[in-house]
């Protein structure tokens, strides 16, 4: 496990170089990932703006900056995302503002489609599920916890309209987006800093 955690952070992007990435693509009209469709490179464009709105809105708790800021370990976040998905363009951006609140965690994000040894270390209910936080020591580089691919209430919401529809449709997206929108990253912030008292 250790070498495929440092073959993925030797291959991975700080948040600014992601962001870098995407935005690119998304100007070729094309997604991150090896599935380059047409409806990948919509989210991709989607997801983009969402960004763009979240990095000036977003906002951490005071208890949260706290927890981060009393925290002493040094502690990397090894995030799996793409640019088309839709969680990680609602998450990617708060974890990004937590680092920088915390003097002792580093952010790297990494490509799912190219790092697949490390994704299906972390399958959810054998799901290739991303975004995908791990969080690791940063001397040994063992992991000390995951977290992802969603809050509990948007897991929630996603199981309860999969049993009610079968499936999860463009409505069930959106539904999805407008829990995001009305949580404003409260319980991003909330479940990750109680990771991170933990240890």
């Amino acid at each position: 496990m250790i070498a495929i955690i440092q073959n993925a952070l030797q291959n991975s992007f700080s948040y600014a170089e992601y962001r870098k990435l995407a935005s690119d693509l998304v100007a070729q009209e094309k997604p991150t990932g090896h599935d380059l469709s047409e409806a990948l490179a919509h989210y991709a464009e989607l997801n983009e703006t969402r960004m763009n709105r979240l990095e000036k809105t977003i906002t951490l708790t005071d208890a949260v900056i706290q927890t981060l800021q009393n925290s002493s370990k040094n502690v990397i976040w090894l995030v799996l995302a793409e640019s088309w998905c839709g969680d990680a363009a609602q998450i990617l951006p708060v974890l990004n503002k937590m680092s920088e609140a915390s003097n002792t965690i580093q952010l790297n994000i990494v490509l799912r489609d190219d790092h697949d040894a490390l994704m299906q270390l972390f399958l959810t209910n054998g799901a290739k599920s991303i975004p995908k936080l791990i969080i690791l020591d940063a001397q040994t580089l063992n992991v000390v916890a995951d977290w992802g691919p969603r809050p509990l209430g948007a897991k929630q919401l996603i199981e309860e309209y999969k049993a009610t529809h079968g499936v999860v449709d463009e409505t069930g997206k959106i539904e999805l987006q407008k829990w995001y929108l009305h949580d404003k990253g409260i319980s991003i912030q909330q479940e990750i800093s109680e990771i991170m008292r933990q240890f």
